[in-house]
């Protein structure tokens, strides 16, 4: 989808929202209650620019507008594949940025993003997947890397990822495999307006995603690792 015409759905009332070189930005109102608007467009990859811009711009809000909350839009093809970004530390940029987000959370920011186009690798890691719940819409592109990328890292052949793909989600790009994963807590369709308004009531700060996971069948060993570890930590105090 368009970011405009996205925009102008998720706001059917109007926004003060900019998108300026790829990055949007801006302030909307919904239910009588600002909410701060931050994200990419035009698949952009994430270099150290607008890494940084994003990161000004939640700790703007964090500084100017305490507990207000944030939407973070997602439409990136990933990390900046430049030996210029990689010489200047990309990885520490990209850290940046979810710092900055982690750090509106314990101020008290309630945190969404919707990934409505691409979202790729680490440029989805360090934003939408840092924030308190991450949703999607039907058409929008997921995956962390593409089979033949998975095919030639792992060496194991892409006939046998794509089969895997098949019956199991971590293979699989896309938010319904995401959604069954828990890395997506659910999919939008229909009134977005409406999705955003319920989305901002259920925030819960606490990480959702293994148990979310488990529930769906996407992720079936993962929470109870995380159970045996705390269970563990707890007996050794």
């Amino acid at each position: 989808m368009d970011s405009m015409q996205l925009l102008a759905q998720l706001f059917p009332q109007g926004h003060e929202v900019t998108i300026v070189d790829d990055f949007i930005s801006g302030t909307a109102v919904i239910d009588e209650q600002s909410i701060s608007v931050i994200g990419t467009s035009g698949h952009t990859p994430i270099g150290v620019e607008i890494a940084l811009t994003q990161a000004r711009a939640v700790l703007a809000t964090v500084r100017n507008h305490p507990q207000r909350a944030i939407l973070l839009l997602v439409d990136t093809q990933g990390q900046r594949l430049r030996h210029r970004d990689e010489m200047l530390g990309i990885n520490s940029y990209m850290a940046h940025l979810g710092k900055c987000i982690e750090l509106a959370r314990q101020s008290g920011h309630k945190v969404i993003a919707l990934v409505y186009d691409q979202a790729l690798s680490g440029g989805f890691i360090t934003s939408g997947m840092m924030a308190d719940a991450c949703y999607a819409l039907p058409e929008a592109t997921i995956r962390v890397m593409g089979l033949p990328a998975m095919a030639r890292i792992t060496k194991v052949p892409e006939e046998k990822l794509t089969a895997l793909a098949l019956h199991n989600p971590v293979f699989a790009p896309g938010p319904k495999n995401y959604e069954r994963m828990g890395g997506v807590q659910s999919i939008w369709e229909g009134d977005l307006a409406q999705c955003l308004r319920v989305a901002l009531t259920q925030v819960n700060a606490n990480d959702q995603r293994s148990e979310l996971g488990q529930q769906r069948g996407g992720r079936r060993k993962s929470q109870q690792v995380i159970d045996v570890v705390l269970l563990q930590a707890a007996q050794a105090k």
